[in-house]
């Protein structure tokens, strides 16, 4: 920290405090709570920390508290200052015992280890994140069958409906091939949005074959339908006064009655 007159406060009889930042460039100083306790903590010192196979630098003021090196780590591991463990001289330190009191100086070596806890947490998570990963490659491959699938019932449906009559093997096949994919969703395993996934892709499938069965009943009996159809159009056009009405027209003696009634006279 270097000291300075500044010819604009010399009605204030103030003098600016400047500091060096990284690079050599000379600032004046920030007067916050930050900067004076990172003042208060002495010089900066350089530690080597060993987290697994890696290796890092951290520079933090000679008189921090472990706590406060778990926070620079967060930033270097990305572990949380709870999942880190700090080891120095073979001893576990806590987060309150300041780095100048247990010996720690410029260039002094420091262990880091994952908390155990935290370890498995993140085994589990990754686990679980894995089969989540292979359940919904699962639900994709029978969505991608299924969607070949559709194509059959579409063309069963165009036949049916052009009056086309179709073999009952193909429906019975279709219908089949449809089940297949129906077990083999019920054989995964699926949590969160791959099970979601799978929920929709089961209703697909009961859709097609619910489709199915609907095709094979019209393409056994094509005329059901069209035989209602016709009786009722021939119902109407009986009714003299009843054309184009939307009710009914009254009762009336049916004319074979009336022939009867003739017949008994004679």
């Amino acid at each position: 920290m270097k000291k300075t007159h500044n010819p604009q406060n010399d009605n204030k009889g103030e003098e600016i405090d400047w500091e060096m930042r990284p690079g050599g460039m000379l600032v004046q100083m920030r007067d916050d709570d930050g900067a004076a306790a990172a003042a208060s903590r002495g010089p900066m010192i350089k530690i080597n920390v060993s987290h697994g196979p890696a290796q890092h630098e951290v520079f933090v003021p000679a008189q921090s508290t472990f706590g406060d090196l778990k926070k620079v780590l967060l930033h270097k591991t990305g572990l949380e200052p709870n999942e880190q463990r700090l080891l120095f001289r073979g001893k576990e330190k806590d987060d309150e015992e300041h780095l100048h009191m247990a010996g720690v100086k410029d260039n002094s070596k420091i262990l880091l280890l994952e908390d155990p806890a935290s370890k498995e947490r993140k085994h589990e998570e990754m686990a679980k994140s894995s089969e989540m990963s292979k359940a919904s490659q699962a639900v994709a491959e029978v969505r991608a069958e299924v969607d070949k699938l559709s194509e059959r019932v579409a063309a069963l449906e165009v036949a049916v409906g052009a009056g086309t009559k179709v073999e009952e093997k193909e429906f019975d096949v279709s219908t089949e091939l449809l089940m297949r994919q129906l077990l083999k969703l019920d054989g995964i395993e699926a949590e969160g949005e791959a099970k979601l996934q799978r929920k929709a892709e089961v209703r697909r499938v009961q859709k097609y074959v619910e489709t199915l069965d609907t095709l094979k009943a019209r393409n056994a009996n094509p005329f059901k339908n069209t035989g209602n159809a016709v009786s009722v159009t021939t119902q109407w056009e009986t009714f003299d006064n009843g054309v184009g009405s939307l009710s009914a027209p009254p009762p009336t003696q049916s004319p074979t009655k009336v022939t009867q009634d003739w017949e008994r006279f004679d």
